[in-house]
């Protein structure tokens, strides 16, 4: 076994993977993509040059919920991301869709009308985005009650996939205080060592938050 991966600190997708990764305790080589060389590489095993990428012996794996399934496959006894239940499965296949298509595509979606126009962003487009996030908070809130993550196998894939998209969306929407469940889920989640690594090595890079990034977390 031998994994590089090609990943950068301040992405939310690769903040998925690597939760994972660190979760497990798995070695890996790091090329964060901030070179042209380290991008030359990502080219090389995947054209489109999206990231995160996991190679393993020189073959890629691509797609952040594709790696981590790919990782819990290879090392199911180190922390399990995925259950063996085929029912509990599905709940945290669901909730892992919910997080990265409800909460990270609208946040993205913000994120990129500034870096269209930062002076200048489309109003219109972003309170369209603003209103997903309200809707899917709303829902969250209801959804965690009575518990600590976000599928009752315990730390799976689906909190892989929350921590980075509630983490970033909380900065362009922030959740509502009277929303107290999913507020103290993403406490929680940000706490937890893999995740807290996650946000201290992207700490260096916060200037590149094109909507300006606040000051706290």
């Amino acid at each position: 076994m031998s994994y590089t991966l090609y990943a950068h600190p301040f992405s939310s997708y690769c903040w998925k993977v690597l939760i994972a990764l660190h979760e497990k305790e798995l070695p890996f080589d790091y090329k964060m993509i901030e070179s042209e060389e380290a991008m030359r590489e990502l080219n090389g095993h995947w054209p489109l040059g999206k990231f995160p990428v996991l190679v393993d012996e020189g073959v890629p794996v691509i797609e952040s919920t594709t790696i981590i399934e790919y990782l819990d496959l290879r090392h199911y006894e180190r922390a399990p991301l995925v259950p063996a239940n085929a029912i509990d499965a599905l709940d945290v296949r669901f909730m892992d869709r919910v997080f990265d298509n409800h909460v990270m595509t609208p946040m993205n979606a913000i994120v990129q009308e500034y870096l269209i126009d930062g002076a200048s962003p489309d109003r219109a487009r972003i309170a369209k985005a603003e209103a997903a996030l309200d809707a899917i908070y709303a829902w969250l809130d209801v959804r965690l009650a009575g518990r600590t993550w976000a599928s009752s196998h315990g730390f799976s894939l689906a909190d892989c996939a929350a921590a980075p998209a509630l983490f970033y969306a909380d900065w362009v929407r922030e959740i509502p205080d009277a929303l107290g469940h999913l507020r103290d889920y993403r406490a929680l989640l940000n706490a937890r060592p893999s995740v807290a690594n996650c946000i201290e090595e992207a700490r260096p890079y916060r200037g590149y938050f094109p909507p300006g990034a606040p000051d706290r977390d």
